[in-house]
């Protein structure tokens, strides 16, 4: 099981969720068929659950978002099944539930899920400032600026702050490049465009993070778009399509025809987006 965990995240990380869910489905498919956990079993069951969630993670990100939750619900079974430490892989299904319910335009359950994961004592200073992130992005969607602009500095300081010794392994992706991104995407929802554009830009000046991050790029190009910055936001969609076909994230791919009609039907006179 270890091994199959080891090839989904490797694919996931490299390649991305278009090349990732179809083997993560293959995959679970065949290990269920031959592997029945039972409650006494806690490391087998552990395993598993593990196994479902970054399943439901590939399947997520490739927008198959029915069969993500129906694994994340099984996890969370196997996870807290008598005898297992349910603690760390429970942090990480809400982690990507949170995340999922936002982008569904759930903003009401993924602040739901993240607060009342901020209620639990003893976090993580690294686990916290993820739910904090989440937090805000939920917040941001309901205009609530000062609320959002409050949990992504918690998560700021958490995260310098952390010397990542108690940080589950899980954890590793969140990083001062994914905090900037996700601080330039809550921008955005609230239409702070021109803070947006900087942070989107910076965090994307990089090219060594996972395959999704794609998806701060494509949002950069929008924000642009919705900025009136016609010639950024024209060398920005350039640079983007010459890239689409090793985007592995489905996410950003399918932004990038919303991003091309913004910039052919724009609102309003163009400027400059300081980046």
């Amino acid at each position: 099981m270890a091994a199959a965990k080891d090839r989904v995240l490797t694919l996931d990380i490299t390649a991305g969720a278009r090349v990732a869910a179809p083997a993560a489905s293959q995959i679970v498919d065949r290990i269920r068929r031959r592997a029945r956990p039972r409650p006494e079993h806690a490391e087998e069951c552990a395993a598993l659950a593990e196994l479902l969630q970054i399943a439901a993670w590939t399947l997520f990100d490739a927008e198959r978002h029915a069969q993500s939750r129906v694994l994340h619900r099984q996890a969370l079974a196997l996870a807290r099944m008598p005898g297992g430490d349910a603690s760390s892989i429970e942090l990480l299904i809400f982690s990507v539930m949170a995340l999922q319910e936002e982008h569904l335009g759930r903003a009401g359950h993924a602040l739901r899920i993240s607060s009342s994961v901020l209620a639990r004592k003893d976090l993580p200073a690294r686990v916290a400032a993820i739910f904090h992130v989440r937090r805000a992005r939920a917040l941001a969607r309901f205009g609530q600026r000062c609320e959002a602009m409050r949990s992504l500095r918690t998560a700021e300081e958490l995260l310098s702050d952390s010397s990542g010794a108690r940080a589950p392994r899980w954890a590793w992706w969140f990083d001062r490049d994914e905090l900037l991104g996700q601080r330039g995407l809550a921008l955005a929802a609230l239409d702070g465009l021109e803070g947006s554009a900087v942070l989107l830009h910076e965090a994307t000046a990089l090219d060594n993070g996972p395959a999704y991050r794609a998806l701060f790029a494509t949002e950069l190009a929008e924000v642009l778009a919705r900025a009136c910055a016609w010639h950024e936001t024209d060398a920005q969609l350039s640079s983007l399509m010459e890239f689409v076909p090793a985007i592995g994230s489905c996410e950003p791919s399918s932004r990038l025809p919303h991003c091309a009609t913004s910039r052919a039907r724009p609102p309003g006179p163009p400027r400059t987006s300081r980046q």
